[in-house]
Order: structure tokens, then C-alpha cells, then sequence
């Protein structure tokens, strides 16, 4: 007769054979891991070297982030008389009319503000970065064009850019006193503008008063668009109708020249092989025909615009009627 093994025989069989099933287990995690210690010591490093960790994710962040405006590129991102044409030239100095018909305050705060923005050419605020201007006479009519590129944040800009776009409904006609306690009557319309840029608004303001002792109406086209994280703003215009075209002109040249601007690298230093010519190459030597002046855009737009032949002085009218009020925007081009 066989004899059945005893419970604490069977019990002392499965606990060996539970030992060695342990070992065996541990065993081979051990080799799975390349037998080079604890794993646990080894994923915070392989976490760290992720591309999706936290701090990968912030140093790819700060790479790419857009660097702030230089003043060498907001003064080479500036229009130049050659982009005009004649009869533009440099500024000789602001016109006589900037403060007998812009400085004036009125009794509305967004009127008021928007009459010392057209003054101070501040339509997107005060400049807080870097910062160029330039200004154009007209020599044949007198008219004034100022034009600047500006540093900027671009929510501050469409922000602004949204205050004004509400000018023509808060501040369509509006009384200013001006300097002597003199009264200025004040129109404010929109203006369309060309698509340049990403974000843009116009506005044309005029404003009536006295100028040396005579009745004048001065009419100016206001011009901000946003560049990207840059700004521009630009007002043309004088004591006759501005010339609209080249409002357009500058508002399209500019936002390309200051687009290529802020896109251009700057050229790697060249170290001349010893024994050899510093001279260029025939092969590397630029083509003065077709190669861009140096801070001038490429662009087809970039040529002179023709002008309009010469336009008769504004005839004031008698009473408070101004020119046709057709209630529509204009339309700039």
C-alpha cells in the first residue's frame, strides 16, 4: 500500500517551489534591464531626455520666441523720398498748422484723446521700444507726411487698433477749443485701407478753425497697422484733400519693408583664407541691377506712385455746411 505524504511535507514542497519561482521572476527582469542595477534609477533620466517633457517643451518655447524690434531695423525699415517720388522730400519741420488746428481739447474723453493721439502722432500710444520717424514735404502743396515704425505688444496693438476702429461712431462730429479759446469744428470718418500687414485700421479727420486770422480746414489721413508683433503709423495730409495714393503706397511698401526687416539674418562674418584675395568672386559679386539698395524692399509696389495732377484750394463755405456728407466709408483704393 502507498503512503499518502503528510500536510506538512506538501506545505514545505510548495514553499520551495514558490522560492524558486520568485528568483527565476527576478532573474529575468534583471536581465531584461541589461543587468546594469536598479531601472528605477534609470527613467528620470530617460523622462528628462523625453522631447515632451516640461522642460524640453520650454526650451524649444524660448528658441523660437520673436525677438524685440532693434532700432537699427526700425530705422532701416523706414519709407525714403524714392518711395514717394516727386514731389516728396525730406521735412524741413512741422507745419504751422499742428497747432493752431490739432491742439484743442473737447468735452468728450475719447474725442479729446483721439484730438491729442493726431498731435502727439501717438494714434497706438506712447512707444515704449525702439522707435523711428521720418517726415516728407510736399513741396507743391504743402502737405505733411510722417511715418514711423514703432517696438510693440500685439495685443496692446489691437487693442488700440479697436478703439479707433470706434472713432467714426463716438466722435463723427464733435467742437474742440483749441489754443486762444478758439472753437474747431471736428469730423471724423473711416478710411479702408490696403491689406497689408495683419491687422489695420484708417481714419480721416478733419478739422475746421482759423489760421492766422483766416478760415481753414485741415484734412489728414490716419494710417496704424500691426506688423507682426511691430506697429506703423502714419498720417498724411495738409490744407487741401491728401492725395490718397499715397497713403497707399506707404501703408504697402512699409508693411513689406518692415516684414523683410525683421526676416533678414544677418550676414556671417567672412574670414579671408590666408594667401588669398580678401576681393569677391566674379560668382559672388551682387548685380547692382537687379540687387535691393540696402534697407529697401524688393517688392513691385516699391517704385514712385504717379501724382494727381495739382487739385484747386478748398473754397470755405458759408455757414456750417461742410462738404457733401455722403455717411459712407471712404475708400482708399
Amino acid at each position: 500500500m502507498t503512503r499518502r505524504p503528510s500536510p506538512r511535507a506538501v506545505r514545505l514542497l510548495a514553499s520551495a517551489l514558490g522560492a524558486v519561482t520568485l528568483l527565476t521572476t527576478a532573474a529575468c527582469v534583471r536581465d531584461g534591464d541589461g543587468g546594469s542595477g536598479n531601472s528605477s534609477q534609470r527613467r528620470p533620466a530617460e523622462s528628462a531626455a523625453s522631447p515632451t517633457s516640461p522642460a524640453s517643451t520650454a526650451a524649444q518655447q524660448t528658441s523660437t520666441a520673436p525677438t524685440a524690434l532693434t532700432d537699427t531695423q526700425a530705422r532701416d525699415a523706414l519709407l525714403t523720398p524714392t518711395d514717394l517720388g516727386a514731389p516728396w522730400a525730406p521735412t524741413k519741420g512741422s507745419a504751422l498748422w499742428r497747432d493752431a488746428l490739432l491742439k484743442g481739447t473737447a468735452d468728450k474723453a475719447d474725442c479729446g484723446r483721439l484730438l491729442d493721439s493726431v498731435y502727439t502722432e501717438e494714434l497706438l500710444g506712447e512707444p515704449s521700444g525702439a522707435h523711428a520717424v521720418v517726415g516728407f514735404d510736399d513741396s507743391a502743396e504743402g502737405d505733411q507726411l510722417h511715418y514711423q515704425v514703432n517696438a510693440a505688444h500685439r495685443a496692446d496693438v489691437d487693442k488700440r487698433l479697436g478703439w479707433l476702429r470706434t472713432m467714426p461712431q463716438k466722435c463723427g462730429r464733435f467742437t474742440a477749443v483749441g489754443t486762444g479759446g478758439a472753437r474747431q469744428e471736428v469730423r471724423v470718418t473711416e478710411v479702408r485701407l490696403p491689406e497689408a500687414g495683419d491687422a489695420r485700421q484708417g481714419l480721416r479727420l478733419s478739422t475746421r478753425g482759423k489760421l492766422e486770422g483766416a478760415r481753414a480746414t485741415l484734412t489728414l489721413d490716419l494710417a496704424a497697422v500691426r506688423v507682426g508683433d511691430d506697429a506703423i503709423v502714419l498720417t498724411n495730409g495738409g490744407l487741401r484733400e491728401p492725395h490718397t495714393e499715397y497713403t497707399v503706397q506707404a501703408v504697402q511698401v512699409g508693411a513689406e519693408r518692415l516684414k523683410q526687416t525683421r526676416n533678414a539674418l544677418p550676414a556671417p562674418p567672412q574670414t579671408p583664407v590666408s594667401g588669398e584675395s580678401q576681393s569677391q568672386s566674379p560668382t559672388e559679386s551682387p548685380n547692382p541691377s537687379t540687387s535691393p539698395t540696402p534697407g529697401q524692399s524688393p517688392s513691385p509696389t516699391r517704385g514712385p506712385v504717379r501724382p494727381q495732377p495739382p487739385q484747386p484750394p478748398q473754397q470755405e463755405a458759408e455757414g456750417d455746411d461742410w462738404e457733401q456728407d455722403s455717411g459712407q466709408d471712404e475708400d482708399l483704393y
